[in-house]
């Protein structure tokens, strides 16, 4: 087993030399806008999984990973020769979950806001149904005496 930190790197590594082959080596037409976004590496170094994101339509993302299923090979070849690692892992494309996760939360926050800008409408012009404040405050006039139980400051022992 390799060390964390170690694996860590390579991950790194692996994930820049992926973007960075993609961007030059491969040409095929089937493959869209695709972003690396992170790679994992079990911990005796022999699979690699690489997220990525694809930006288009689900007909460009299923083009996409067949492009990237049939330039694994090549990926992986690419990987070998520039980590110099003993044994190349096998390379796992998965396309990343997170920008579905982000859109959904933004319109989470959408619904949200427009909720809070209905009830700020109906709240305009009314008045609390009791005071404006219903936490009990001190009266001024108790402000100034001295509660009855309080201990004598040490002053006033001298």
């Amino acid at each position: 087993m390799a060390n964390s930190t170690r694996s860590a790197k390579l991950a790194d590594r692996i994930k820049v030399v992926v973007a960075e082959t993609l961007k030059t080596k491969i040409k095929d037409p089937r493959l869209g806008f695709v972003t690396i976004t992170d790679t994992r590496i079990t911990g005796d170094l022999r699979e690699a999984t690489v997220f990525y994101t694809v930006f288009g339509d689900e007909e460009e993302r299923a083009a996409s990973a067949a492009a990237l299923e049939s330039a694994k090979g090549i990926l992986r070849s690419e990987v070998g020769r520039q980590t110099g690692v003993k044994f190349t892992p096998t390379l796992a494309f998965i396309l990343d979950a997170i920008p579905e996760g982000a859109r959904q939360i933004d319109d989470l926050l959408a619904r949200a806001a427009a909720e809070d800008a209905r009830v700020r409408e109906i709240a305009q012009g009314k008045t609390f149904a009791g005071e404006a404040d219903p936490y009990r405050a001190p009266r001024p006039e108790d402000e100034d005496a001295e509660p009855e139980d309080a201990e004598p400051d040490d002053e006033d022992e001298r």
